[in-house]
């Protein structure tokens, strides 16, 4: 009786192997998606690839073309990149591009963060702030770009103020002046679209855990120290995406240019997005066109790369 007693107690030894063994699935279940249901997906696979791959392809295939968008075209190889890399309008375009995107991603990022931080738990209104902020994002570009050329008129509320502080000296026509009317397109650009960062870097503060904030304030950091020792750390994932999306967005600005100036004064707030448009639809050379969207995609990927480079987080590497 004992020695039955003391084999019955004994533990039993499982072997490593079958304790990562899954349990065997049951006959007769299905499980609710198999690789039998992918053709669901056909219908809007199919769109995407021909409306949007398709498309790329075949303009990046006419690029190379003298195609005025009837009739036949002749391969032209690169000439119409040298082209534009000849020309001085061009070229001015290609820097307009830049300067509108680096300089709207610059001001909206620091604008954006500085919203976020100033609205992120201090203030009781933070709520009604957030809505005021972020709705200039919902507005279309060109109901935008229309309220503020009347602000830029020279009899604009603008100018009024101005001439009401008795800075008289200081109005200008904005919008047909060649040195300022880049800076009044840029001016609504940031004014658009810093909502839109400001929401972006909330999200990345809400991950920000308050006691490691006031651990670093009882260990006498500044508000400096706990900002770039702990703050920006915690929010580079949010830096990255508000600086790609800003780049992108920035390098393909349109509708605020066509709605202020169209272009001019002389050519001065040319982009390649106003060139695509104008050399394609305007004057018919849908080949100088397509050159032009080539090198501007080009360059929305290159400094995508770049920047998705330059924000990266270095600490995986490490472990």
């Amino acid at each position: 009786m004992t020695v039955t007693m003391q084999e019955s107690t004994r533990s039993i030894t499982v072997p490593p192997d079958a304790r990562n063994t899954p349990p065997p699935r049951r006959r007769g279940r299905k499980p609710l998606i198999t690789f039998g249901h992918w053709w669901w997906a056909l219908p809007a696979i199919a769109l995407v690839i021909g409306v949007h791959y398709v498309a790329t392809l075949t303009g990046g295939f006419f690029a190379f073309t003298n195609w005025t968008g009837l009739g036949d075209w002749d391969f032209v190889g690169l000439d119409n990149f040298v082209r534009i890399f000849q020309d001085p309008l061009l070229l001015g375009a290609v820097w307009n591009t830049l300067f509108l995107a680096f300089a709207s991603v610059i001001l909206t990022n620091v604008f954006g963060l500085l919203y976020a931080l100033a609205i992120n738990r201090m203030l009781k209104t933070r709520y009604l702030l957030r809505t005021l902020l972020f709705m200039p994002v919902v507005l279309s570009p060109l109901a935008v770009a229309y309220v503020w050329k009347f602000i830029f008129q020279f009899n604009g509320p603008l100018n009024g103020l101005l001439g009401f502080l008795g800075l008289e000296e200081l109005q200008k026509v904005w919008l047909a002046d060649p040195t300022w009317s880049i800076w009044a397109i840029l001016i609504t650009v940031v004014w658009q679209q810093t909502g839109f960062t400001m929401v972006i870097y909330l999200a990345g503060l809400a991950s920000v855990p308050v006691e490691v904030e006031e651990a670093a304030a009882l260990d006498g950091a500044g508000i400096w120290g706990r900002f770039w020792h702990v703050t920006v750390p915690a929010i580079r994932p949010s830096i990255a995406i508000a600086t790609t999306l800003g780049i992108i967005q920035g390098l393909r600005i349109f509708d605020q240019i066509l709605a202020l100036t169209a272009g001019g004064p002389a050519g001065a707030t040319e982009t390649l997005a106003t060139e695509v448009y104008k050399q394609a639809f305007s004057l018919g050379q849908f080949g100088f066109g397509s050159a032009l969207a080539l090198v501007l995609t080009v360059i929305i990927l290159a400094f995508a790369i770049l920047q998705q480079y330059v924000t990266r987080d270095r600490s995986l590497g490490k472990d």
